[in-house]
């Protein structure tokens, strides 16, 4: 989700339908003017050799006045990568040339990278993706960075992780008390959604694989490489049995609006993964910590 001419974009995942016009996922166009009220606009269809079985899972960004959209290509195994796209008007995407552009190095990955979100940082942009072991059973958190100034090219990223993951599942990193209970986390990290608040960076990310249940945790950084997990609890579980996302709370999205509120969007369903709905809840801070507005609202009263 991103806010571009007065109008909210959201950017989201479409499955395989009867009728589509194109190969594979894709990407769906919805705009808004409340962040509740969504139309469907648009789709994006398959361009170019990268894109030809599919292409999903967006992350967006608005810089100088464009969407910048930075997203997964699909079907591909282990050779998916990310990719990069940029609109002025939202619908209507140009493609890097250089697509796709990163895909991780390194011994402990398979050379995979989906769910990209990305971060101003100093002068550079931080891309975030997750991969997987070279067993590919286990997805991790990586993290690359180009110059703010670049075109976003294959050229102009720097992976910042070469040795290994900066947040692996049920693993405690350097800066985590050793003995947090992770296991809600499973073998999966994905989806990072990154967030700054004070001058630190935070990464709201989906523990588990989807439907295990997922659920989304949160992280916190101060150079954007090394993460402590703020909690072994889930920020946002999933909900108790009958509710609309009891199999699951995942793959988070965090937005900031113009007037400073934060708000988490995120993907939930009752089915096992039949269907996917999509929710939000706005964020507040206390104490340089995440909270839910509604239940900071309960606490004050």
């Amino acid at each position: 989700v991103v806010r571009l001419g007065g109008t909210y974009w959201l950017y989201y995942s479409i499955p395989p339908y009867e009728g589509k016009l194109t190969t594979g996922w894709t990407i769906g166009v919805a705009t808004s003017n409340n962040l509740t009220d969504w139309v469907k606009a648009g789709e994006l269809t398959n361009t170019g050799d990268a894109e030809a079985r599919g292409f999903t899972a967006p992350g967006a960004i608005v810089l100088d006045g464009k969407i910048h959209l930075f997203y997964q290509t699909y079907g591909n195994a282990d050779r998916d990568a990310i990719c990069h796209a940029w609109s002025e008007d939202g619908l209507s995407f140009t493609r890097n040339p250089t697509n796709p552009i990163f895909r991780p190095a390194g011994e402990w990955n398979n050379g995979r990278a989906i769910d990209a979100d990305v971060i101003p940082h100093s002068d550079r942009l931080l891309l975030y993706w997750a991969t997987r072991d070279p067993q590919m059973k286990v997805q991790m958190q990586g993290v690359a960075a180009a110059p703010l100034s670049s075109e976003f090219s294959r050229q102009d990223w720097v992976q910042l992780n070469p040795d290994g993951p900066i947040l692996a599942p049920t693993v405690p990193t350097h800066l985590d008390d050793p003995d947090l209970d992770l296991s809600w986390e499973k073998d999966c990290i994905e989806a990072a959604a990154m967030a700054r608040h004070n001058g630190r960076l935070y990464m709201f990310y989906a523990g588990a694989y989807n439907n295990a249940p997922q659920q989304i945790g949160v992280a916190v950084s101060d150079n954007g490489v090394d993460f402590r997990r703020l909690s072994d609890r889930p920020f946002v579980p999933n909900g108790p049995p009958g509710s609309w996302n009891s199999s699951e709370s995942g793959h988070p999205f965090f937005f900031q609006d113009d007037d400073g509120q934060d708000y988490l969007f995120y993907q939930g369903n009752n089915t096992g993964g039949k269907t996917w709905h999509l929710s939000v809840i706005p964020i507040d801070w206390v104490d340089a910590q995440p909270v839910p507005a509604h239940k900071q609202a309960a606490t004050s009263v």
